[in-house]
């Protein structure tokens, strides 16, 4: 953060230590601390999902919804939510899982993994009521620019600055 970064985003290290977030929040306040929180669904309950540890290789037995609220509580001012199952499918987001968070909390969520077309940009923020979306695949393999995907949002009632 002395170095000029806006924001910092933790994940293992606050599963480990949840007082991470309240001691991150209190020094640099709520906005710059981003929970990110690999997601995979239960193998034993199809209803619930886990949070996974070390870059999503390792599940806990901590349910995520439950995860995102308590992180909010301590002091994450923002999520980014990434579904295991759909991360480098380009197959869609996970938008029942980025509902059940969004609907859960009261700050803002980033949609993470899944994202093959412009239409699952929009299925994320309408459908997951994401209120952003992180894409890796489809700009990495040269499917689309930045302009495209903020064009094609626009055109379709999502404000975007261009």
């Amino acid at each position: 953060m002395r170095c000029g970064a806006e924001k910092v985003s933790v994940h293992t290290a606050a599963v480990q230590n949840p007082k991470l977030l309240s001691q991150a929040a209190e020094k640099f306040g709520n906005q710059c601390v981003v929970i990110a929180i690999d997601a995979r669904r239960s193998k034993t309950n199809a209803e619930r999902w886990q949070v996974c540890i070390k870059a999503g290789s390792e599940p806990t037995d901590i349910d995520v919804v439950e995860w995102a609220i308590k992180a909010e509580k301590l002091g994450a001012g923002e999520i980014l939510l990434t579904s295991m199952d759909a991360d480098g499918m380009q197959k869609g987001y996970d938008n029942e899982l980025n509902k059940a968070v969004t609907d859960a909390v009261n700050i803002p969520v980033i949609a993470s993994g899944g994202a093959g077309n412009l239409n699952h940009l929009y299925d994320a923020i309408i459908d997951g009521h994401a209120d952003a979306v992180l894409m890796a695949s489809i700009t990495h393999f040269g499917n689309y620019t930045i302009t495209e995907m903020k064009e094609r949002l626009k055109k379709r009632g999502i404000p975007m600055n261009l």
